[in-house]
C-alpha cells in the first residue's frame, strides 16, 4: 500500500564524478529507521531535485540528480521534444543504479531524484539494492503545467508533460507526497514516512 503523507568520490561507477553531499560540511546524523538509498520520482516538475536536495539534508545523505548521468544522445533527443524509450533509459538505469550500490556498499546513505515513471525503471533501479524506498512527487496536471511554464530546465520541454503523465504508473509501495506545499514541507513529510511516523505533514 502506498503511504500518502499531508557527488562525493571521484571515481563511481559509470565514470562520473560523484555528486557531494547536499550543503556540504558534516552531514547530519541520520534518523532511526531511515533506509539506505532512496528514490525521488514524479514528472517533469514535480520538484524531486529541490525536494530531493531537502530530504538528502534530513536523513544525513549523498544527493545524486538523474539528470546529470543522461548521455548526450538522451539529452539531444530530450532536446528536440522527443521522449525516450526503453533502449534509451536501460543504460542510464543501469548506471544510477550502479552509482547507488557504490553509496550503499560504504554505508553512505543516498537519495537519487528520478523520474521512474513506469514499475520496470524502478524495478531496474532497485537491482541488488533490497531495502531501496521510493516517494511518489505526485500533483494533478493542470498544477505542475503551471509550475513547468514557469521555468525553463536546461533540456527537457514543457511539451513532454503529457507524455510522461501518459507513462506514469504510480507506485503502490511508496510513500506518496502531494506536491501542494513548499519544498521543506514535502521533504518533512517524505522523510517522516521513510521513517515511519504516521501522522500527516501539512503546509503551515
Amino acid at each position: 500500500m502506498s503511504r500518502s503523507c499531508d557527488p562525493r568520490d571521484a571515481a563511481d561507477p559509470g565514470g562520473a564524478r560523484a555528486p557531494a553531499p547536499v550543503g556540504g560540511g558534516e552531514a547530519p546524523a541520520r534518523g532511526a529507521g531511515a533506509p539506505l538509498a532512496v528514490v525521488v520520482m514524479g514528472v517533469s516538475g514535480c520538484g524531486k531535485t529541490s525536494v530531493g536536495e531537502a530530504l538528502a539534508r534530513r536523513l544525513g545523505a549523498r544527493f545524486v540528480d538523474a539528470d546529470d548521468f543522461h548521455p548526450p544522445a538522451n539529452v539531444e533527443k530530450m532536446r528536440a521534444g522527443t521522449p525516450l524509450d526503453d533502449t534509451d533509459r536501460a543504460p542510464w538505469l543501469a548506471r544510477l543504479n550502479a552509482v547507488m550500490r557504490h553509496s550503499v556498499a560504504k554505508g553512505e546513505p543516498v537519495v537519487l531524484a528520478c523520474s521512474a515513471l513506469k514499475a520496470r525503471y524502478r524495478a531496474a533501479l532497485a537491482e541488488r539494492l533490497p531495502g531501496l524506498r521510493v516517494v511518489h512527487l505526485a500533483g494533478s496536471f493542470e498544477l505542475i503545467s503551471a509550475r513547468l511554464a514557469q521555468r525553463q530546465h536546461r533540456y527537457m520541454p514543457a511539451s513532454l508533460l503529457a507524455s510522461q503523465f501518459e507513462a506514469l504508473e504510480a507506485p503502490q509501495d511508496a510513500v506518496t507526497v502531494d506536491v501542494d506545499a513548499s519544498v521543506e514541507a514535502l521533504a518533512e513529510a517524505a522523510a517522516r514516512g521513510l521513517t515511519g511516523a504516521r501522522e500527516a505533514v501539512k503546509e503551515p
